[in-house]
């Protein structure tokens, strides 16, 4: 009986702690979120995007055409690209630092970091 009594306890502690490290993952990734935008390797544009009020878009020239950028709150994404592949159109939106948007032809690079973007950690930890 006294045997039981100890394996409860672990078992409550130990979900207690699973918890515990939980709701902290979770609390990590409440923070903003900021996007910063390169084109040629050059800081173009920096977007809080928590800050978004109302959705809006802007465009960036390139060498193979222009992009067009839509930011809405909390995230962020190429809607059209004057490039061929249109790679950085079809990865859609982005709202955390675990892959950026990166349009090749044209030199542009879209990151999200911050509070809210990783949390220290990587994609394969999360």
């Amino acid at each position: 009986m006294k045997n039981t009594k100890v394996w409860i306890l672990v078992t409550v502690l130990l979900l207690a702690v699973c918890l515990a490290g939980w709701l902290l993952v979770l609390g990590g990734r409440a923070g903003s979120a900021t996007a910063q935008i390169y084109q040629g390797g050059q800081l173009v544009r920096t977007i809080d995007l928590s800050q978004v009020g109302q959705p809006y878009s802007f465009s960036v020239d390139g060498p193979a055409g222009g992009n067009t950028i839509q930011v809405e709150q909390g995230r962020i994404r190429v809607s059209h690209a004057g490039c061929p592949d249109q790679v950085c159109v079809q990865q859609g939106w982005i709202a955390d630092g675990v892959v950026p948007i990166v349009c090749l032809p044209n030199e542009l690079v879209i990151q999200v970091g911050g509070d809210g973007a990783e949390g220290g950690l990587d994609g394969v930890s999360r």
